[in-house]
């Protein structure tokens, strides 16, 4: 898959691209990423990417002209390697939350091109032209979209094969179907009991997970997933009970820490 990034601020993806397990994805070509300078894109001397808002305010607002001949470059260079026109992604505070099953679907795909916008934003014209999608990160804004690039990079480049040296290692992830989009539940590793400088008593770790009891193992793992999510993310219990994704073992728990809806 072929993923292009139009920044102004190409310089900042090296050191991403070629550090951390990820890099496999990257260095293989499994993720093939192409970085396009904005400015280059520009027809004045000064390499203006930007001017004033129509109607007064702060800030600048990205030009259309350079955006779309950089558009128009990649479609070009897509065409000419035989392959469809790629999606256009902009990152923005307006768009959707960037989810596990966005993730996935694009990590199945061919690519495609994501947009980095600076300053106030970008001319609305273009957005309504050329853009299939905006993403979001979370309820605040970064000063560009570059970090929400990555992150995305970094997410649908984890998700190929080979890419984790097990592959059960995404399956495990929060949000993942097979936890019916839960949070993960919490790991342990040794040493068996935790002291740390601070405290008193050591910590251990909990005594199910070294019964060597694999069912119920697996019931706690399960019941942690669901208190979990239920104190830091509730809105996913409510949307794997609307969509039939617990049982009654899975209702019976949430009943018991407290759940006080409709089960």
């Amino acid at each position: 898959m072929r993923f292009d990034v139009v920044t102004l601020f190409p310089e900042l993806f090296a050191p991403f691209l070629t550090q951390g397990i990820t890099r496999r994805a990257f260095s293989s070509g499994m993720v093939d990423v192409h970085m396009h300078q904005l400015r280059d894109f520009t027809e004045d001397n000064y390499h203006r990417v930007d001017d004033r808002p129509y109607g007064g305010g702060p800030g600048m607002v990205m030009l259309a002209q350079p955006l779309e001949r950089c558009i128009q470059h990649v479609y070009a260079q897509c065409a000419a390697q035989g392959g469809n026109l790629p999606p256009v992604l902009l990152f923005s505070p307006a768009g959707r939350p960037m989810t596990h099953q966005i993730v996935s679907e694009l990590a199945q795909g061919a690519g495609a091109i994501l947009l980095c916008g600076r300053y106030e934003g970008i001319d609305q014209r273009f957005i309504d032209h050329y853009v299939q999608m905006e993403l979001s990160l979370g309820d605040f804004v970064l000063s560009g979209g570059e970090i929400p690039a990555m992150a995305l990079l970094d997410a649908v480049a984890r998700l190929q094969p080979g890419v984790l040296g097990d592959d059960l290692s995404s399956i495990q992830d929060s949000f993942h179907p097979v936890h019916d989009g839960l949070l993960d539940y919490p790991h342990y590793t040794r040493p068996e009991r935790l002291l740390f400088q601070e405290e008193g008593d050591a910590q251990a770790v909990p005594s199910v997970l070294l019964s060597g009891d694999h069912a119920k193992i697996a019931r706690w793992r399960r019941e942690q997933q669901l208190q979990l999510t239920w104190q830091r993310r509730p809105e996913l219990i409510e949307k794997a009970l609307s969509q039939g994704l617990l049982d009654r073992n899975d209702r019976d728990f949430l009943e018991k820490i407290g759940y006080n809806k409709r089960l």
